[in-house]
């Protein structure tokens, strides 16, 4: 995989000029106070899944308008008190899969909350979701659904799952609610930072090769779907470009981003030809709060992988279980020690 999009050198200096709805923390605050406004309690059922150290349950929680999105609970299954909790969301067509998959952070001593995403489910694992909206005219996958009003996209649905989410785990009796910590993968990434931004109180957040950031350059430069969706709907409807992108601005994770104020560890991928790098760093470069990164010069969108995993479980622990100290802007880029 040749490197398709700016250098490191060129990304550490980008400072996007990005355009920002000027009623953005409005829309947000109207939708979510509408969402919270729907009542309902998220349910959690107890499910065997044969496993001895990790008790499972099955998360049923009031999202967008109200409507029921599923998730998995996982808790050490001998925990004292409290947990810190990892809420997951996950990546473009995947939905929650089978219960005993994701078990990493249970296994950590964690609570670990992983949030289904509607209308998804169908790449490598199940889902059990629906997306209610009935809308047509938009290429196959979820970029263009509802993108001609801010108000019909379906990333204000699924931003709004999951900022419920978050609530019903703070919630929960078995989670401190001061020490949750949010995280995903690609659109997984994507959504995390668009939570940071619009949740206060998070402890933590871990975007890895982030989806969703600076949207506009995503579409004229990604080799690869999901961006590509964009100039496939913009090729036919020539006369929406304006108006696609006006819509885009509303769900762009760079500018969420901008809002957050929790500690955050990135990774972004430099051969990364679905999520392209500048565009992980536009969010990285305008990300509110204490940032870290790791940067993995020679790969694509599988980024850090469980390499990277093993430093989120050493990042999370020191976040969670130390005073919080004002955590300095430090970046790591592996595999290339003359760049570290």
């Amino acid at each position: 995989m040749p490197l398709t999009d700016l250098t490191l050198a060129q990304c550490l200096a980008l400072r996007p000029d990005l355009d920002e709805p000027a009623d953005l923390d409005a829309f947000w605050e109207q939708t979510l106070r509408e969402a919270r406004g729907t009542g309902g309690a998220p349910g959690f059922t107890p499910v065997d899944t044969g496993l001895t150290e990790v008790a499972t349950y099955d998360v049923t929680v009031p999202g967008f308008a109200g409507e029921p999105v599923r998730g998995w609970l996982h808790l050490p299954a001998r925990a004292n008190g409290p947990l810190g909790c990892v809420v997951e969301f996950l990546g473009y067509g995947r939905g929650r899969g089978l219960p005993h998959e994701q078990v990493l952070w249970a296994n950590a001593g964690y609570a670990h909350v992983v949030m289904d995403t509607r209308g998804q489910g169908w790449s490598t694992a199940g889902g059990d979701t629906p997306d209610t909206a009935a809308l047509h005219g938009t290429v196959p996958g979820f970029l263009t659904r509802g993108v001609e009003r801010p108000h019909d996209h379906y990333y204000r649905r699924v931003f709004t799952d999951a900022v419920r989410f978050v609530d019903a785990a703070r919630a929960h009796p078995a989670v401190d609610p001061d020490r949750v910590v949010v995280t995903g993968v690609s659109q997984g990434g994507g959504i995390a930072l668009a939570v940071a931004g619009l949740v206060p109180g998070l402890a933590g957040v871990m975007p890895d090769v982030p989806f969703l950031c600076d949207i506009r350059r995503g579409a004229t430069i990604a080799a690869r779907p999901p961006c590509t969706e964009i100039a496939e709907y913009l090729r036919l409807h020539r006369d929406r470009t304006a108006t696609v992108f006006a819509t885009l601005s509303y769900v762009d994770a760079a500018l969420l981003a901008a809002r957050a104020t929790a500690p955050s560890l990135f990774s972004i991928a430099m051969m990364d030809e679905i999520c392209p790098p500048s565009t992980s760093f536009a969010a990285y470069h305008r990300y509110g709060g204490p940032k870290d990164l790791r940067v993995y010069e020679f790969n694509g969108h599988e980024g850090g992988g469980g390499h990277h995993r093993r430093v989120q479980l050493d990042w999370v622990r020191a976040l969670l279980t130390a005073p919080r100290p004002e955590t300095p802007t430090t970046v790591s880029v592996l595999h290339d020690p003359r760049l570290a």
